[in-house]
């Protein structure tokens, strides 16, 4: 198991647009995922869960993976995160 504290920067935090964007990609990893903030954790594959976290801008989570491929879930959604979705469509 691995995890990895970061900072959301975009304006919006991890809402509507960025949150879907940031699913989609969990979702793209064997592994389990979760985001936790202050002490809920949450699927980082599930919509309403994330939603239900109200990350905003300047808050840190904590990502968690644990499964075959936990280091490139943790690489690849940190990365998203850092370019505060830019890189969001695939």
């Amino acid at each position: 198991m691995l995890s990895k504290d970061i900072t959301v920067t975009n304006q919006v935090g991890l809402h509507a647009r960025p949150a879907t964007f940031f699913i989609q990609r969990a979702n793209k990893f064997r592994s389990g995922i979760w985001v936790e903030c202050e002490d809920r954790r949450v699927s980082a594959k599930s919509l309403l869960g994330v939603l239900s976290l109200g990350v905003t801008k300047g808050t840190t989570i904590r990502i968690i993976a644990d499964g075959p491929d936990q280091q490139a879930a943790i690489d690849e959604l940190c990365a998203l995160i850092e370019s505060d979705f830019a890189d969001g469509i695939m």
